[in-house]
Parts: structure tokens; sequence; C-alpha cells
């Protein structure tokens, strides 16, 4: 994978995604979700139960960053506060991913509500990450260097998770004096790590350099621009469509994402095997996101999120009648081919409508209509479950937001049109 071609900024924002995903796959994904199932069938907790709490829990931590991030983007457009905010957000993540470590066996609550405030770490500083594309690149170069992002992002998540994996069997195989409890743990100490050095790149290199100039009361004046934005909306005709289409289908790709082996659990696929499969769909997630990227550049972004949507309506008509493991290999290959290309193509493409001076508001409001899609998704999901007491049931109840989100989608105009055109600044007065 070769990076040479890229200046030391965008190869350092880049490289955030190499370090984060290490949280997304080992925590967010993987180990923490078996993890916390073991833990709470421990405790008496029944499988479609458990599995409807993880996706209530995921649902508040969502809302909860989805209510202040447009407020916490404004004030950081101020010059000097893009870095504050995203270091601050770090911080939390860090601290509540080394303190998974510590929480006693059993207490399935007491895990759910860590993760949850790890999780709006991990949430928060993506959203003033994603802002700093603006920063970084120009626009003709954005679907490259966002998409090599989510590439590097599979990879680094991928070396951790395999390290991870090796301890977890060789203590079930008690190949090393260890519990799988203890093996778990050492899992996220692994994450805690892996994200906390390759962070320093970003934190050394990645300076704001699009800003609006402080004044007296910024953060008076700053719930001003926001009431002004809201109130003037229709300045940005197809940013806001584009976000309602980006609601509806990155809720089912979030949802997708964040519920997958707990869904794979309730369909009895064994531990061991779900570690494996997120493993190599990791390895292959990493070319397919260049390839959408470059795509992307020789088409339009637009029509390649077209066809990562298809291929996830695909996963959900597949999903409902999975009975076996080689029917969630299948399933993982599919979201494999398209999961990074349709978020690096959606940040990129937004990133390129909104005002540059004013990115992290704006990417307040991507944030909140992307998490606010994630309540509803595993919410979705997780009721349909209960309802029915399947959890197939449940998968196949997300197409409906693929589609919606197809629809929408058409109504915006293809990236080539809009690179280098200045949006509307936001007024005060």
């Amino acid at each position: 994978m070769k990076i040479k071609k890229y200046t030391k900024q965008e190869t350092s924002w880049m490289f955030y995604d190499w370090a984060s995903n290490a949280y997304s796959i080992i925590i967010t994904a993987a180990i923490f979700p078996i993890f916390y199932k073991a833990q709470a069938t421990a405790a008496g907790v029944a499988a479609a139960d458990s599995t409807a709490y993880l996706g209530y829990t995921i649902a508040i931590f969502t809302f909860i960053l989805a209510m202040i991030g447009p407020i916490l983007g404004t004030i950081a457009d101020y010059e000097g506060y893009k870095k504050k905010f995203f270091t601050g957000f770090l911080v939390v993540g860090l601290a509540s991913t080394f303190s998974l470590i510590f929480v006693p066996e059993g207490e399935w609550l007491i895990l759910l509500i860590v993760f949850t405030v790890a999780s709006l770490g991990l949430t928060g500083s993506n959203l003033f990450y994603d802002a700093f594309l603006v920063d970084v690149t120009e626009d003709k170069r954005m679907n490259k260097v966002s998409a090599r992002g989510f590439g590097l992002g599979y990879i680094g998540g991928a070396i951790p998770f395999v390290i991870s994996i090796a301890i977890i069997l060789m203590a079930q195989q008690e190949i090393i004096p260890i519990s799988s409890t203890t093996a778990s743990k050492i899992a996220f100490f692994i994450a805690f790590v892996w994200w906390a050095v390759f962070s320093i790149p970003m934190l050394k290199n990645v300076k704001q350099v699009h800003g609006i100039k402080r004044d007296a009361k910024p953060i008076r004046t700053s719930f001003r621009r926001l009431k002004n934005t809201i109130k003037n909306i229709r300045q940005y005709k197809y940013l806001t469509i584009f976000l309602i289409a980006y609601f509806f289908y990155i809720d089912g790709v979030g949802t997708i994402i964040s519920m997958s082996t707990a869904y794979g659990t309730d369909v009895g696929v064994s531990a061991t095997v779900l570690l494996i499969v997120l493993f190599v769909t990791q390895i292959v997630a990493a070319p397919f996101a260049i390839l959408y990227g470059r795509l992307a550049d020789r088409f339009n972004a637009k029509i390649m999120l077209n066809i990562g949507i298809l291929v996830y309506i695909v996963v959900c008509i597949y999903g409902y009648f999975l009975e076996t493991a080689f029917d969630f290999w299948v399933l993982a290959m599919l979201v494999a081919t398209s999961q990074g290309g349709i978020q690096a193509l959606s940040r990129s493409y937004f990133a390129k409508l909104v005002p540059k001076d004013n990115a992290n508001e704006f990417f307040g409001f991507y944030n909140i209509f992307g998490k606010f899609a994630s309540v509803t998704g595993p919410v979705l999901m997780g009721v349909t479950a209960q309802i029915t007491g399947r959890s197939n049931a449940g998968i196949l109840s997300l197409i409906v937001l693929f589609i919606i989100g197809m629809i929408v989608l058409n109504f915006v105009p293809s990236d080539k049109k809009i690179e280098g055109q200045q949006t509307p600044k936001v007024n005060i007065s």
C-alpha cells in the first residue's frame, strides 16, 4: 500500500483510521460483544434479550452524541478549537477502554455503561477527525484520501485483532495458563495501546487550517450561528438532501456493523468462527475501500454509493435466510466489499459540500444524522427480534432503510459537478 504520494498531513490524518479501528473491530464489532454475551448468559439473561440490550445501549450513546454534536461542532469552528475537542474525546475514549479491563466478571450492566462512555469517546473524536478532512487535502483528492484512510483502518484494525484472537484461542486450548475472560481483557488492553500509540501522528502533525476568528463570547455566538444555519437551511439544498439520504442508508450500515457478532451468536455461529470471519472481513475490506475511491474518481461518488447500497440490500435479504456458518461467511464477504467504500465516499462527498470555515458545524449535522440513524437501526432490529423471537427477522427489517436512502440519493448531483464550488458561509447576523 503506497502512501508516498500523499502529504505528511494527509498521511497523519489517514493513520487515525489505522489507530481507532482497533477499538472499532475489537470492542464495537468483535470481541467485546462476544464477551458481553457470555457475561450476560452467565447472569441468566436470555439470548434475544441480551442482544436487544446491546442494541438499546448503542442507541443511547449515539443519541447523546447526536444531540451535542452540532453544538460542539459549531464551537469548534473557531480557530484552534477543533484539535482541543478532538483530543478531549480521544482521552475519554482511551480512559474508558482501559477501564473495561477492571469490570468484575458477571457485571454485564456495568460493562454496558463503560462501553457507552468509551464509544462516546470514539464517535466524538471521529466527528472532529472527519471534519479535519477539509484541512488536510483539497476537493479533488478527497475521495482517494478518505478511501485510503478506511483502507488503512481495516489493516490497522486487523493486526491487533489477529493478535487478540491468537491469545483468546490459546487460552481456550489451555496453551497459555489464563482464562478466556482474562484473554478478552488482554484484547481490550491491546485495543487501548494501539489506539493511543497510533493517534500520535494525528495529534502531532494535523492542524486546523480553516476556521473563523474567535470573538469575546464564542459559546453565545456559536448558538446564534447554529440557529441561523437551521433557519436558513434552504441555502444548502443538496447538502440537506444528501443528509436525508445518508440518514437512512448509513442507519443500516452502522446497525449491521455493530450488531453482526451478536446476530451471528444468536443463529448458532461459534465464537471462534465469528472471530476468524471478522478478521478475514478486515483483510478483504481494505482493498475494496481503496477500489471504491479510485472508481469514484473515474466515474463519480454518487454511482459508487448506489452500488454500495445495492450490495447491502442483498446482505439484508441473504441474512434473513442465514442458517449455517458458511452462510455467515458469505454474508461477511458481501459486507466487506462495500462497508469501507460507502462510508469513505459519504465522508468525502459531504466534505465537498460544506463551507470549509464552518466544517465542524456541518460535520456536527453529518454526525447527528448518522447517529440518529444509528439510534433507530439497532432499536428496529432489537424490537423485531424480540417480537418475532428470530434475529433473522431483525436484519431483514433493515432493508427498507437502504431503499429509502437510495431513492433520496438520486436527487443530489454528481460530486464531479460540485468540486471547487463555494458553499455559502454561515451568517450570524
